[in-house]
């Protein structure tokens, strides 16, 4: 039997471009989900904030499932209420921060949002 490498259901990647180097602490920010967590208060979920900058973390539970708006309150609450809001933000490509809600979100906010390919630090170009 002959073993097959099936990529053709794959998008080819588009270029990747490095990130811009941050400048400031807090001003550019990459964010992620852990999942499938145990339960613990009623959260399954920790929302990852990371400042690219200085290395520092925040991380805030969820409970499932979560949505665009859910995660833009804890993000409002526990980052920007701290650290203002960012110039730029990272991160994969989750639902959430795809939707048109966050979005219309990051335009208001006069945020860029960096959308990075999965196991790649660098990003698509795509924000």
């Amino acid at each position: 039997m002959k073993q097959q490498y099936k990529s053709d259901h794959l998008r080819p990647a588009g270029l990747l471009q490095p990130l811009p180097v941050p400048s400031a602490v807090w001003a550019d920010v990459g964010i992620d989900f852990i999942e499938a967590l145990p339960k613990v208060q009623g959260k399954t979920v920790i929302l990852s904030v990371v400042d690219r900058f200085s290395k520092y973390c925040h991380f805030i539970p969820l409970a499932h499932p979560y949505t665009a708006e859910s995660v833009a309150q804890a993000f409002f609450a526990d980052i920007v209420r701290l650290h203002g809001v960012p110039q730029s933000i990272v991160s994969d490509r989750d639902p959430v921060f795809t939707s048109a809600f966050w979005q219309e979100l990051m335009r208001l906010t006069g945020t860029k949002l960096f959308m990075s390919s999965a196991f790649h630090p660098q990003t698509d170009g795509v924000h």
